[in-house]
């Protein structure tokens, strides 16, 4: 059977009526369709938050640090805190403990990750979790230096000389649980 590709093919359907998809749909049917579209993807961001920093508090159990981002083993076998100015050590040696920013930098792959969205939102959720009421909706997008000052306030946090490895854990369990409070959040406005 040959085709003619040649003749024009005619449309059967009435004119005025598109094909299947949203662009057919009415203005507000397709608005709350990219509502719940957003609500998914912020659903979805919750889970792997959640995943992270369970995985960071797994991190710190297995060492914590004070006063520098990282602990690595040496060739002799040693631990050797490693501070943001040597954080190639990271790259070639194995991690053995973690500060809590450098828990959650670390469960996400380590220093490649510090800047992606996950990280940043996981530590936003952090200090939301230690200085908010856990039902408060957290502020996502701080501004950059915003951002940086919140980091800073962890740090500062992690390394006060009172403060203990199981209380860096505990805070970030805490911060697993605020997200499916917050996860709870987005649920109910669906």
């Amino acid at each position: 059977m040959s085709v003619d590709l040649t003749t024009p093919i005619h449309r059967t359907e009435a004119p005025g009526i598109e094909l299947p998809g949203r662009r057919g749909l009415p203005r507000r049917e397709r608005r709350r369709l990219a509502r719940q579209d957003r609500l998914a993807a912020h659903l979805a961001e919750l889970h792997h938050i959640q995943l992270l920093l369970a995985e960071a508090a797994t991190v710190v159990s297995n060492g914590w640090v004070q006063h520098g981002w990282f602990a690595v083993t040496d060739e002799r076998g040693r631990a050797r805190v490693v501070t943001a100015h040597d954080l190639r050590a990271v790259e070639s040696r194995p991690v053995v403990g973690a500060c809590l920013v450098g828990a959650v930098v670390h469960a996400a792959g380590g220093p490649p990750g510090v800047h992606t969205k996950l990280v940043q939102r996981a530590l936003d959720l952090t200090r939301h979790t230690l200085h908010e009421h856990t039902r408060r909706p957290v502020h996502w997008c701080p501004s950059p230096p915003v951002r940086a000052a919140h980091v800073r306030d962890l740090t500062r946090w992690n390394d006060h000389p009172a403060r203990t490895a199981g209380q860096v854990r505990a805070l970030l369990e805490d911060a697993v649980c605020s997200a499916g409070i917050q996860a709870e959040g987005v649920r109910a406005t669906r």
